[in-house]
């Protein structure tokens, strides 16, 4: 290899980086993204305005009441108004959901009988309808529940609500979101500075003096890629500390796992850059073209908004034609779980993430050319 050669090229893309500014995107872009998703995403809702009918009145149906006026995610509001205006109100988006509790409720109860509560949830949002009538289903469990106890009813009959989370108990946001932003921000920033590298010197006409240069094809990508490669494996470091104590986001696993993850993560990032690049002669079609490849699987296809096991055929298998998914998988196990190693899948996705970066690094060596076209 020329080595002198591949370090005048390194130390001409680090003061190229600097002059234009670029390395202030490195860094402010990454972060930026983290922290307005990480605040911004909401899967939870809290407060939803719900319209309670109490048909019965009774000692029960006020214990039952009671238990959506003390939640955090119920605005309760009982009114004596009829079923069609209540409905009305939904039709006018002044309530999210209405609950009706039958004349019959506390007799039905003390009579061990099953008893009929309407539901009736604005489902404009489905997601957002299918969290709140989970909610309203949890709350009236519960609620029978303690009534049944409270009463020394027999419990024959009725529904026992008996849920439990794994590695995310307090279900918060962040610990869900946090861990895929970082994978979505890993494949968009590196990809987005590499998709300049080579197009901006076909741009300049600079890109003559590599034709005219002993160095091979490899060693002018790597030559051109080491840099941002540099730059941005301080990010791995930056998000993690972002993640951990600003959005107290626990960390079970292995840091030397999510460390080497990552790095083969911003090699596969900086490959599709790369590609793109040699494939583009416009500076602005390489930024756009490389939105789109970066930006729309790395929001479909983490499992970050969306489980992959919930997908089903052509989803399923796009998804697992993108390195997102198994970076974010492994970042999952290192925030959340921690498995690690233990995991034969962890090794398949690490892997497959090295064959990526393998694959992609030839194809872009066979793509560019050390010619006029």
């Amino acid at each position: 290899m020329k080595l002198i050669t591949i370090k005048a090229y390194i130390l001409k893309e680090f003061m190229e980086l600097y002059r234009t500014r670029l390395i202030v995107m490195v860094y402010l872009m990454p972060s930026m993204i983290v922290l307005l998703f990480g605040y911004g995403i909401r899967m939870d809702v809290t407060h939803a305005r719900i319209l309670i009918l109490d048909n019965d009145q009774s000692k029960f149906s006020q214990m039952l009441i009671s238990k959506f006026e003390h939640s955090k995610y119920f605005n309760a509001k009982v009114l004596h108004v009829s079923e069609k205006e209540a409905l009305r109100s939904i039709k006018q988006a002044k309530t999210d959901a209405v609950l009706i509790i039958p004349s019959s409720f506390e007799k039905r109860l003390l009579h061990a009988q099953k008893s009929e509560i309407g539901i009736f949830v604005d489902a404009s949002f489905p997601t957002r309808a299918t969290t709140i009538e989970g909610y309203i289903k949890g709350t009236v469990l519960d609620g029978v529940s303690e009534v049944a106890q409270r009463s020394g009813l027999s419990a024959k009959g009725l529904i026992v609500l008996n849920q439990r989370t794994l590695f995310n108990q307090a279900m918060r946001d962040e610990d869900a979101i946090v861990p895929g932003l970082i994978g979505l921000v890993l494949l968009v920033a590196p990809a987005i500075l590499a998709a300049l590298l080579i197009v901006k010197e076909k741009e300049r006409g600079t890109i003559f003096n590599f034709y005219a240069s002993p160095l091979s094809k490899g060693e002018f990508l790597l030559a051109k890629l080491f840099p941002a490669f540099l730059l941005h494996s301080v990010n791995i470091f930056i998000l993690f500390l972002l993640a951990v104590y600003l959005f107290d986001v626990p960390f079970r696993g292995s840091f030397m796992l999510y460390w080497l993850s990552s790095e083969l993560y911003i090699l596969i990032s900086l490959s599709i850059g790369m590609l793109i690049s040699i494939i583009t002669s416009r500076q602005i079609v390489a930024v756009v073209l490389t939105i789109i490849i970066t930006i729309i699987p790395g929001f479909l296809y983490s499992g970050m908004l969306m489980p992959i096991s919930s997908m089903s055929g052509e989803s399923y298998i796009e998804a697992h034609m993108f390195p997102v998914m198994y970076y974010t998988h492994i970042l999952y196990d290192t925030f959340l779980i921690g498995q690690g190693l233990a995991s034969e899948k962890i090794i398949m996705y690490l892997l497959i993430l090295v064959g990526f970066v393998v694959g992609l690094f030839t194809i872009g060596t066979l793509l560019l050319k050390k010619e006029m076209k």
